[in-house]
């Protein structure tokens, strides 16, 4: 079996991927993308869709990008030095929806290939971010995880686990999900079935539980204390977030990159949530390390 990567395929995969989870959300929110179209030298080719100020979508940034270097970033070889200075070809489609509703979760998507010489590689994988804790929603979000994934799964999730985190806080970012990195073995056509699988299991996972927190009620407590969770995933995305740098650093357009930002976000001082409210409940139950294929 020829392990030539096929990057043709890749970028068609990901950009019939962005169309099917634009659908998607456009089917629950009602409203529509907007989409703008830039394409460079080599067959580079950006095309960022945002929808804003929906019903149920606060705001959601869905990209496909195809990018020509002639020089790989550092954020893509920080772990992989000696592919430093070589020219590459990179796809992606990433993704992430922030909705109105602050009983429904962010959930956040990424997936991508590689190819810098004879050097190729396949990443992302999905994660999910509640402000409040539902236990049959991270239920069903890892069950689809683990599906997609097969045996893969306990490592891609402590990968998830350990690359969601803020550091800084010592805290999760959210629930996790699946996340892998530099996957090359043991062929191309495996490594993109395993890739197939996992980006086409994000909607069916997602759009159930967006669906069902977006009809609960709430009130400005509970926006409030969602402005304020926001926070943590601006840190992460402007301090930690790989792809976040890679755009950056590759020369990316500022606005599709940071697209991915809520509209709306607060910090407020040494906030500690109440004892026993709702708000702490997600700390100490859910943004924490646990088993949610057996969450006894």
């Amino acid at each position: 079996m020829t392990t030539s990567p096929d990057f043709d395929s890749v970028r068609a995969h990901l950009m019939a991927l962005q169309d099917s989870i634009c659908r998607g959300l456009e089917e629950i929110d009602g409203d529509a993308f907007v989409e703008q179209r830039f394409e460079g030298p080599g067959g580079a080719l950006h095309r960022p869709r945002v929808l804003s100020g929906g019903a149920v979508v606060e705001k959601a940034a869905v990209h496909f990008s195809a990018s020509v270097g002639r020089n790989l970033p550092a954020a893509a070889t920080e772990r992989r030095p000696e592919l430093a200075g070589r020219e590459y070809r990179a796809a992606s489609a990433s993704l992430i929806v922030h909705p109105r509703n602050p009983m429904a979760p962010t959930s956040h998507a990424n997936f991508r290939f590689f190819e810098a010489g004879d050097a190729w590689w396949f990443g992302g994988g999905f994660d999910l971010t509640p402000y409040y804790g539902f236990t049959e929603d991270c239920l069903s979000w890892h069950r689809a995880a683990a599906e997609a994934s097969g045996p893969h799964y306990p490592e891609f999730k402590r990968a998830c686990d350990a690359y969601f985190f803020l550091p800084h806080r010592k805290e999760p970012r959210g629930i996790g999900g699946v996340f892998y990195d530099d996957m090359n073995t043991p062929d191309f056509p495996t490594c993109f079935a395993l890739h197939r699988s996992v980006s086409e299991a994000y909607l069916p996972a997602y759009a159930p539980i967006l669906r069902q927190r977006a009809e609960m009620e709430y009130g400005e407590r509970e926006r409030q204390w969602q402005l304020l969770r926001r926070g943590r995933y601006v840190e992460f995305n402007l301090l930690q977030d790989r792809g976040t740098r890679f755009g950056l650093e590759a020369g990316g357009r500022v606005e599709s990159i940071l697209a991915s930002l809520p509209p709306l976000v607060r910090w407020e001082y040494d906030h500690d949530p109440e004892p026993g409210s709702a708000e702490a409940r997600l700390l100490e139950e859910f943004l924490v390390p646990r088993d949610w294929l057996d969450p006894r």
